[in-house]
């Protein structure tokens, strides 16, 4: 869990209770006691009015609250649709996610009833559905460094095994695509989802490599398209 959305929990709980101790915050959040302390006097030194001190307990003064969200109506219809979007096209916990951040924002957006996201109506469709189970298992290889081995299939339908440090997913209306380093062929390369007959985490870790991440990825890219407008 990112320290943003940690804090923002944790002042929730901090003012739906009357005194929180930090033991009792930390087995609710499933983490250390000093953390816990660690993130109070955190927010109390960004001015948030929470009394207390260790060992002892906490309380969030009444009549403080989180800001509200606040949106144009224009960026509550790109929101909408890019969840819309998500929810069709992604994998299911993906789509999930999306789902989850669609009630999240409209549980925190002010006038609710005019500034609608939960149900707007804006749709997304894709004519192949959902994507492959192989999505996660590439996001979290970005996520975490992972060199995946798949067997992919050229457009002749050849296959071949690669070992691949993922840098990118790119969502196109009939499908999904990742970037990454080839250790066989030792460029980048694009592979199509649809392509790929066997994905797994290899256990291996790459390292950030200027000539080899993202940045580098792009650069190389960038180039093409000006030499080939």
């Amino acid at each position: 869990m990112r320290r943003a959305e940690r804090l923002f929990r944790l002042v929730r709980e901090l003012r739906s209770r009357h005194v929180s101790r930090a033991e009792d915050l930390a087995d609710y959040f499933e983490m250390s006691v000093r953390t816990i302390y660690r993130d109070i006097a955190h927010l109390q030194a960004s001015g948030l009015p929470i009394e207390g001190e260790a060992g002892v307990g906490y309380i969030l003064r009444p009549g403080f609250d989180l800001p509200a969200m606040t949106f144009t109506f224009e960026q509550l219809d790109a929101l909408a649709i890019g969840l819309s979007f998500v929810e069709a096209a992604a994998d299911k916990a993906l789509s999930e996610a999306a789902r989850e951040v669609r009630a999240k924002v409209q549980g925190a957006l002010p006038d609710p009833e005019k500034r609608k996201l939960e149900n707007a109506p804006l749709f997304a469709s894709r004519r192949q559905g959902a994507a492959s189970p192989m999505l996660q298992i590439v996001r979290r290889a970005i996520r975490e460094a992972q060199v995946l081995q798949l067997r992919y299939d050229d457009a002749a339908g050849q296959p071949t095994d690669r070992r691949v440090w993922p840098l990118a997913i790119w969502a196109f209306t009939d499908g999904w695509l990742f970037v990454g380093w080839c250790e066989l062929r030792e460029d980048f390369r694009a592979f199509r989802l649809d392509r790929i007959s066997a994905l797994e985490e290899s256990g291996d870790t790459f390292a950030d490599d200027p000539a080899k991440n993202l940045q580098a990825y792009l650069s190389t890219r960038f180039l093409a398209e000006r030499r080939n407008p």
